[in-house]
């Protein structure tokens, strides 16, 4: 694979203007600056291509080398090339304040120690938090909606250490809901403070009931006669109780009702819970008794209502 050269490094055209190669190491630089979490050899990288490429004498020499087939970045800001280290004296007459200009801090470069990138001295190491470690518990419908407590154990990465972590579902726990439990994961180096574990909750499908957030839904099976000449039914609670839902005359398939504070508690609202919704499904009976088919038949030839009269018409107009 061919090396890179410094025009290939800070992204830009051989025949890039002065203000397009400062653009684009402004941009590389503010992303990958140590100080700001980047990847310091990267930083080092892309600040050799710009001392070079910012100062017409030395692009000029650079642009000749690579006419004859130089070897991109061989003794320019330093020792250069593939594969040896980069050191650097002063960065050559990079104006720092500006390129840096508002990147986020006071004073020239944005609060930002360059000595330490590009001075003589070795860069002091500063404290870094550790990451953070992820994992999932699997909870129960019930345990979801009423709140439990589960011991685990896991493992920190970098030392192999298992630790043990009381972990408390809240009541109205959600699927996908995420636990964030402060310092109690990767360690930190130099000093630096520990990441956090965070717990993801997957909660177990219930037969009846599901979840939607706060709010409980349930679908409630009803006879054609029940929807026809309305009923009152006993629904099941989340909570193991019982309800009277009256089921008007005339109830249409899939019309839901709506029970206020009968739901799951809301974990982002404390005190206050979702509604139980029920939707009615009308089952259709696939085989009729003799007597049936006959009440039915005798029903039928009484209904003088015509429910299709109008559908041709609208599907001309259409």
């Amino acid at each position: 694979m061919a090396t890179k050269n410094f025009y290939d490094i800070l992204g830009v055209k051989r025949d890039a203007s002065d203000d397009e190669i400062k653009k684009a190491f402004r941009k590389l630089a503010q992303k990958h600056h140590p100080d700001a979490g980047g990847d310091e050899e990267k930083f080092k990288e892309i600040s050799e291509a710009y001392e070079t490429l910012s100062d017409p004498e030395k692009r000029k020499e650079y642009d000749q080398i690579l006419m004859f087939g130089g070897i991109p970045g061989a003794d320019f800001g330093g020792n250069g090339g593939r594969g040896r280290a980069y050191t650097y004296s002063s960065a050559g007459d990079v104006d720092w304040s500006e390129i840096f200009s508002g990147f986020g801090g006071q004073g020239q470069g944005g609060g930002f120690d360059f000595s330490s990138i590009f001075g003589g001295g070795q860069r002091q190491a500063r404290p870094a938090k550790g990451g953070d470690l992820t994992m999932a518990i699997e909870v129960s419908f019930k345990e979801a909606m009423e709140g439990a407590e589960r011991k685990i154990t896991y493992r920190i990465p970098s030392t192999g250490d298992e630790q043990s972590l009381t972990v408390k579902i809240p009541a109205g726990a959600v699927e996908g809901g995420k636990l964030r439990y402060k310092r109690r994961g990767e360690y930190g180096a130099n000093g630096g403070e520990r990441g956090d574990l965070v717990i993801t909750t997957h909660v177990a499908d219930h037969p009846v009931f599901s979840r939607d957030g706060a709010d409980v839904r349930m679908d409630l099976p009803i006879s054609i006669y029940e929807a026809a000449l309305g009923t009152t039914v006993e629904v099941p609670t989340p909570d193991g109780k019982t309800v009277r839902l009256r089921i008007p005359a005339g109830t249409q398939d899939e019309k839901t009702f709506r029970f206020k504070d009968l739901g799951a508690p809301n974990v982002k609202r404390k005190g206050q819970r979702g509604a139980l919704l029920v939707t009615v499904r009308v089952q259709v009976p696939e085989s009729l008794s003799k007597d049936e088919r006959e009440a039915l038949e005798r029903a039928q030839a009484a209904d003088a209502k015509d429910l299709r009269g109008d559908l041709f018409r609208k599907a001309r107009m259409a």
